[in-house]
This record gives structure tokens, C-alpha cells and sequence, in this order.
């Protein structure tokens, strides 16, 4: 077996950012449930939700008033 396949991780490229989300949504004080909820919801909606692509865009802009301190969590 070539040596850098057995240090390569058996995970998929996102499953690192799935922890990282949770931490910064933790730090935003959603509450546990409220993150199951989002990851639950992006998870549905990227996999084929339905009518994704309008709530794709109402998410985008939520996201964009919170990065530019327009709306506060």
C-alpha cells in the first residue's frame, strides 16, 4: 500500500467543516438543537430539497447581512 494513501483520512473532504460550523454556530449561542436543525436543513436542501434554489438565496443573503453586522444572531 503506498505510504501517503495510509495517511489520507477514510472521511470525505467536508466532513471537517461540519465540526467547524458547529463550533462558530455554538459560539453564535445557537443551541444544540437549533444546529441539528441547520445542519439537518443544509443537508436536505443540497441533496435535492424542495424548491432549494429560492431558499438557496434567502439563506445567501441572511448569511451576507449577518457577515456584514447588518443583523446580529
Amino acid at each position: 500500500m503506498n505510504k501517503d494513501t495510509q495517511n489520507q483520512p477514510a472521511t470525505t473532504p467536508g466532513a471537517k467543516a461540519v465540526p467547524v460550523e458547529q463550533e462558530l454556530l455554538t459560539h453564535w449561542d445557537f443551541t444544540a438543537e437549533e444546529i441539528a436543525s441547520l445542519l439537518w436543513l443544509r443537508q436536505w436542501y443540497q441533496t435535492g430539497g424542495s424548491d432549494r434554489a429560492l431558499m438557496v438565496r434567502h439563506l445567501e443573503f441572511l448569511r451576507l447581512l449577518v457577515q456584514s453586522g447588518e443583523l446580529e444572531l
